[in-house]
């Protein structure tokens, strides 16, 4: 798994990423976190939490309509 970590601009709401030559991958997960200025530090719950997630094995995940399924199945949306 390759992992790319960038800080970006928003601008009008938006991001735009630029992916290397050699980034292959048709599908990413992408997250998203605010940057402060003031010394922005991800807590190591937070940490052992990514770590853990990056660490998955691909047959693990699933599709954000899946996830968005079980979500209004859960709380009866």
């Amino acid at each position: 798994m390759q992992a790319i970590r960038q800080f970006v601009t928003v601008k009008n709401h938006q991001i735009n990423i630029t992916l290397p030559n050699d980034f292959d991958e048709r599908e990413v997960e992408v997250i998203v976190l605010s940057k402060s200025e003031i010394n922005f530090q991800l807590t190591e719950n937070e940490i052992n939490i990514l770590d853990n997630r990056l660490n998955e094995p691909d047959s693990e995940f699933i599709s954000s309509v899946e996830s968005l399924e079980k979500i209004k199945l859960k709380y009866g949306f």
